[in-house]
Order: C-alpha cells, then structure tokens, then sequence
C-alpha cells in the first residue's frame, strides 16, 4: 500500500486461496458441528477478499483486467455454480460429500503448489528459492488440521491436510540440507566483488600484452627502401603546381630518379 504496486507479485495465489477458504467456510456449514472449521476459514476468507480487493486497486492496467477476469471465473461463477448445485440438486448426506471431495482436491493441489520450487532447490543445491516460512506455516498447518481430523474423524479435513504436512516435513529437510550450501548475499556481493577484480585484471594483462605486441611490431618493421622514398617524393613533385614546380631542386630530383634505377 505504501509503494502503491504490486511490484512482481502475481495474483493467482490470493484468487485461490480465496476459492479455498470460501468452501471449506461453505463445507464448515454443511457440517454438523463445523463451528471451528467457519470461523477460521470464513476469517481467512474475509482477509483474502480484502488481499485481492487492494490488489486489484494497484495493479497494473492489463494484469489488473486478467485478475479480474479471474476472480469473475473463479471466485463468483464457479463458487456460485458449487453452491447452487450442491443446495438445489444435491440432498442429504451427498451435499457435504461433493463439498469435500472439492475442498480436498483443492487443498491437496495448493500444497503441491511449492513442488516447483522444491525440485529448483534439489537442482541448483540451494534454497534461495524457497522461503523457509512458507515451509514452515505449511507444516505446521497441516500438523494441526490433521490432529483436528484426527480426532473429529474427518477424511475430507485430514487427507489433504496430511498430505500437506509430509511435504512442508519434507521441505523443511530440504531447507536444513541445503541452507549451508546456499550463499548468503554478503558472501555473494563478495563473490561478485572478487570476480569482477579478477577480469579487471585479467583485461588489463591483454591490454598490456596487446600494447607490447605493437610496440615490439612497431620497432621490427623494416624501413621504406630509397626507391620507394624517391618515387614518393617524384610523385608529390609532379603533383604540384607549375609555380611551386619552380620552386623545387631539378638536380634533387634527377639524383633521386638515378639512385631508383
């Protein structure tokens, strides 16, 4: 808000999160005895609603029309189709079934969202693109929602839940095996620093050469033989005027053509 920007943030992660929170505030409702399950969703809706709302305000002109576009899809007409279909064509117990099934699948794909990032950590061995609390508030979340499953006998809450937490577990083993490894940014900079000393130095030596290399070249040239000096100072004399002709020593001249031939 201070900056006025969304800088390089995208706003699909807030659009779907959103998504997420909306339905499991809706399965929280469908279900007996879901007080816990709608408050702490339908909060986290509320603050997502307010997340994508300001950045919608200042994002830019054509990433602000696809976010809208996208909250249109997501969040209005497949929220609403969920939620007239499963009140106006779904009873009973199937109701809460279809719900879950929905709010699980979704779950499971936002926790294997950082698999990307995962796989560039095993790669590049470093965790500079990973966020070490990221993995961690995944961990944790799913710990507690799955010890809550747990004790509710909730499948549609503990599955995804988890799965979530065995991956931000196995991320945050990544983090640990791989943060010594990584550089920090003043070990970096210094890197950096170092690397750019050793091509000033290094350019500096081919220069150097280069200079001697013309230098010995200069010296090493052989000298203008007496026909060619002779036959340059006849052509510039036969390029002057006839007046500065005059001027010019004919026995010079007729001296320099004998010593050519």
């Amino acid at each position: 808000m201070k900056k006025k920007s969304t800088e390089d943030f995208k706003g699909i992660p807030y659009i779907t999160t959103l998504l997420s929170t909306c339905l499991w505030t809706f399965y929280g409702l469908l279900k007996p005895g879901g007080l816990l399950v709608v408050t702490v969703n339908g909060t986290g809706a509320i603050f997502h609603i307010i997340y994508v709302t300001l950045f919608l305000i200042y994002a830019p002109k054509p990433l602000k029309i696809q976010s809208m576009k996208l909250v249109a899809i997501i969040n209005i007409a497949f929220l609403g189709a969920v939620i007239a279909i499963t009140l106006l064509a779904v009873h009973g117990t199937t109701r809460l079934t279809l719900v879950g099934f929905l709010c699980a699948a979704l779950n499971i794909g936002m926790y294997a969202a950082p698999l990307a990032a995962t796989r560039t950590v095993i790669k590049m061995k470093s965790v500079e693109y990973m966020p070490f609390f990221l993995s961690f508030f995944q961990f944790l979340n799913g710990g507690v929602w799955t010890a809550y499953a747990v004790l509710v006998k909730d499948y549609f809450i503990g599955v995804p839940n988890g799965i979530g937490f065995i991956l931000g577990a196995a991320q945050l083993i990544l983090y640990f095996m791989y943060y010594k490894s990584s550089p920090t940014e003043e070990k970096g900079s210094a890197h950096l620093m170092k690397r750019e000393i050793q091509m000033k130095d290094v350019n500096g030596a081919h220069e150097n050469e280069n200079n001697r290399n013309l230098l010995h070249k200069g010296k090493s040239l052989p000298k203008p033989s007496l026909v060619r000096q002779y036959s340059e100072r006849l052509v510039k004399t036969l390029s002057n005027t006839p007046s500065s002709l005059g001027s010019h020593n004919v026995n010079d001249i007729e001296k320099g053509l004998k010593e050519a031939h």
